[in-house]
């Protein structure tokens, strides 16, 4: 596919309805189930694709020969979801400091490339939680893998793992960066967001700029300098019951027209 030109963010698009179905590409996580290995994705991820971006979801698998440029000539879009497994942390230098937490190097090989890949394209991206820390270790950032254990740090982990709808409630405001892609989204400097994190952005890669901040000043989202379009990661996770939270429903809203957006030019320039 030639290069697009720059897409602009757009918050809405009014035509949506009438506008050519986009595709988002959604990486998956591996898993074992019993004694069989598994592509996982959850299905809020999807719903929100389907039900909030009004998009349609195209599942991706992350281990064995994933093709990724192959992948992206279908892609509209690009979301990185969150996970249980973290990034393995000698993509960026450390050893493992918690043996007991799960890792998914499949889908490091894949997603970290993936990354890279988009920004080169323009294609519109969000990505949330594990997603955020993707973008960050493959621009060269580094990760904190326990937030908890740094001085001054909030614990960010889930209140309750065992009730979904503690472990989702609303934990902790965040202050948005001003005139920042975030805010022209959202329309507001502070929200309320979920926390279900036990990693974060340490050392910030070049290539991102920080677009909002928990009260201990753990960064919560940002967005990649040189992409042209809608390039935004989030540390908390917005595609929960997205439907029905207004912040949430503007995130996936635009994300959603710049992914036809793209693909509105895509046609244009086959034509």
């Amino acid at each position: 596919m030639a290069p697009h030109s720059p897409v602009p963010v757009e918050l809405s698009d009014a035509g949506a309805a009438a506008s050519p179905a986009a595709y988002v590409l959604i990486p998956c996580d591996n898993r074992m189930l019993g004694h069989h290995p598994f592509h996982v994705l959850g299905k809020k991820y999807a719903d929100a694709v389907h039900d909030v971006a009004r998009c349609l979801p195209l599942i991706v698998p992350t281990s064995g020969n994933a093709d990724v440029d192959a992948y992206l000539e279908l892609a509209d879009g690009v979301l990185l979801t969150g996970s249980p497994a973290n990034v393995h942390p000698s993509h960026f230098g450390q050893a493992v400091h918690d043996p007991s937490l799960p890792l998914d190097v499949e889908r490091d090989a894949v997603t970290l490339p993936l990354v890279r890949r988009v920004i080169e394209r323009g294609i519109p991206l969000l990505a949330i939680c594990r997603g955020l820390q993707e973008i960050n270790v493959a621009l060269g950032g580094s990760l904190h893998q326990a937030v908890h254990s740094v001085p001054g740090r909030i614990d960010h982990r889930a209140r309750n793992p065992d009730d979904v709808e503690v472990q989702y409630g609303l934990a902790h405001p965040i202050d948005v960066v001003p005139g920042g892609q975030l805010e022209r989204i959202v329309g507001q400097r502070r929200f309320e967001v979920n926390s279900v994190h036990g990693q974060g952005i340490d050392r910030i890669a070049a290539g991102l700029q920080a677009e909002a901040h928990a009260p201990d000043g753990q960064i919560e989202a940002v967005r990649i300098v040189a992409h042209p379009g809608f390039a935004l990661a989030l540390q908390w996770h917005p595609e929960w019951r997205a439907a029905g939270d207004p912040v949430s429903s503007r995130i996936f809203a635009a994300f959603g027209a710049a992914c036809r957006a793209w693909r509105r030019q895509a046609l244009h320039q086959a034509a």
